[in-house]
Formats: C-alpha cells, sequence, structure tokens
C-alpha cells in the first residue's frame, strides 16, 4: 500500500523558494468577504498570507484552505501566486469594469514583492483594461511604483488605525511604524499618486480613546491625504480565535467585554460601531478630510502608453 502523504495541501502543490510558496493561481479576481468592511466587492491579491503578522487581519481564515493554520503559519508561509500577472490579463478580458481592491488577502508590497515583482504587471494589466483600482498597503516598498501609480491615476490606501507605537509593536508587529506610514502617505501625495488613509481597524478598547483618535486624524490630516476610511476591528472566522487568544495573553480583563460586543459572525454592535464611525466622521471635517469610501471613475484603456519598470 502506498504511504499517505499527510503533508498541508499547499505543500504538496507548492514549490518552496526563499521561505515563499510558489504557485500556480487558478484564479485571480476573488470576491471581498462583507466582513472586511471596504469598498470593494472583489479583489486581486497576488500573495496569500503576510509578513505584517497584524492581530486582527480578517485574511487568516483563507490558509485554512490550504491546510495551514490561520495563526502563526498565516504570518509566516506566505504564498505566491507566481502566474498572477498572466491569469489577471486573461480574467479582465471577461471583466465587467467593477471596481477593485489589491491586496486584500496579504499586502501586495510586502518582502514577497521585493523578490517576485509582481505588482507592475498587476498595475498595468488592471490599468490596461480601464477597470478602476485601490492598492491597500502598509508597505514603504509601494514608492517604488509611485511613477507608474501615478502614471495610471491610481488610488492608494495606506493603513494606519492608530499613531500609538506601543500598540502598533503588540498588534501590527511586523509593519514599520505609523510615523513611516504617515511620512510615505506624504511621498506618495509629493509623486503625483491620490493617496487615502483606511483607519482600520479601530480596537475596541484599546485604540478608540477620543484622544486617540483625535491624534490619529490630525497626524493624518497633516501628512496630506485626502480622505479617510474608518473601519472598526472585525473578527470573523479564523481571525477570532487568534486575536482573542491574544487579547486573553495581554488583557484579559477584556476578553468578556469583547464577547459581549462581537456577534457570531465577527461583527461589532452596530450601536458601538457608529458612535466610532460618527466620532471619525466629525474629526475629520474638522480637518476637511473626506470621510468614508471614495469612489473611483472607470478609466479608458491605455495599455499603450505604460512603461513596466
Amino acid at each position: 500500500m502506498d504511504a499517505v502523504d499527510e503533508r498541508p495541501l499547499i505543500e504538496r502543490r507548492a514549490v518552496v523558494r526563499d521561505g515563499f510558496y510558489e504557485m500556480q493561481a487558478r484564479t485571480m479576481i476573488e470576491r471581498v468577504p462583507q466582513s472586511a468592511g471596504i469598498a470593494q466587492r472583489w479583489a486581486v491579491s497576488p500573495y496569500r498570507g503576510c509578513a505584517h503578522a497584524c492581530r486582527g487581519c480578517g485574511a487568516r481564515a483563507g490558509h485554512r484552505r490550504l491546510g495551514l493554520d490561520a495563526g502563526a503559519d498565516f504570518d509566516t508561509r506566505v504564498v505566491v501566486k507566481a502566474n498572477a500577472v498572466e491569469r489577471l490579463r486573461a480574467e479582465l478580458g471577461r471583466w465587467g469594469g467593477e471596481a477593485l481592491a489589491v491586496g486584500v488577502s496579504g499586502d501586495c508590497y510586502q518582502e514577497a514583492e521585493r523578490t517576485y515583482r509582481l505588482m507592475p504587471g498587476v498595475v498595468a494589466a488592471l490599468a490596461g483594461a480601464g477597470v478602476p483600482f485601490t492598492v491597500y498597503t502598509k508597505s514603504p516598498l509601494v514608492l517604488r511604483d509611485a511613477g507608474l501609480l501615478a502614471e495610471v491615476g491610481a488610488q492608494v490606501a495606506v493603513s494606519i488605525a492608530f499613531v500609538d507605537e506601543r500598540i502598533r509593536r503588540t498588534v501590527e508587529p511586523g509593519a514599520v511604524g505609523a510615523q513611516a506610514r504617515l511620512e510615505l502617505v506624504s511621498s506618495l501625495v509629493e509623486a503625483g499618486v491620490e493617496c487615502r488613509v483606511l483607519m482600520a481597524p479601530v480596537l475596541p478598547l484599546l485604540s478608540d480613546g477620543a484622544d486617540q483618535l483625535a491624534a490619529t486624524v490630525r497626524r493624518i490630516a497633516a501628512a496630506g491625504a485626502v480622505a479617510v476610511e474608518p473601519v472598526v476591528l472585525r473578527l470573523p472566522v479564523g481571525t477570532r480565535g487568534w486575536f482573542v487568544e491574544w487579547l486573553g495573553r495581554a488583557h484579559p480583563e477584556l476578553v468578556a467585554r469583547y464577547e459581549e460586543l462581537y456577534d457570531r459572525a465577527g461583527l461589532p454592535s452596530p450601536g458601538y460601531e457608529q458612535r466610532i464611525l460618527g466620532q471619525i466622521g466629525q474629526l475629520c471635517r474638522g480637518y476637511g478630510l473626506a470621510a468614508g469610501p471614495v469612489g473611483a471613475v472607470p478609466r479608458e484603456p491605455r495599455s499603450s502608453q505604460l512603461t513596466v519598470v
């Protein structure tokens, strides 16, 4: 009898190179989970998993389908869709033009991008098809492609949920600090890129104090962002267990309060969410910032004008 291969699915299908799991994607345009809280319904993600290791990342459950866990494996076993550009071009030929998010199941400018350089091709493919899109990232590596992003009129949403570095070190241990991201916003604006801030996730009872929210919005405005899109922490399946386990170690006194605040789907109480979003909206108006999702205008295909670096 042949021995049963008990390795995780991803290890049977992928090629491991430089510590990354390289595989061929069957599809690139995927539905965004409603729990994500962002404006777009569909997304393109060249990478699955993320070295930023953000404890509240809502994309963690995707690793379970690969035979990996949604905790440490998500942070350390990053899957690279090596055929991302070719697969995306094929799918865009049948796409109806609806706006897309880029980088939902893993930051598209995390360290793997330094090795694989998939994003210039992804950006060129989307722009060539005339599809409006928003790049979501925490990484300064996006500046490498600032010229291309400005040329095609892309939106970039830099994630800055709070400016307290003590919180950042515990809940976003692999990401650069808030100050570096604020400087990133300024650099993108100077390069001619339309840049807004995804103020997400706002952490109940940890980063939702009135003074904390005010400090974050004030510094975002000073950095030159055009808008703020706030999202309160979601705890969908795959994320909830990982986050609550950490919360129990770091802030055990808050576990019961989180259990009361979140429903079975991992969504916060509507009353709490609306109060926080209302506070942030009022702060944004005070600083002349738009608040909430920013609509994207479809563009004409311009692939003949693009230069992929």
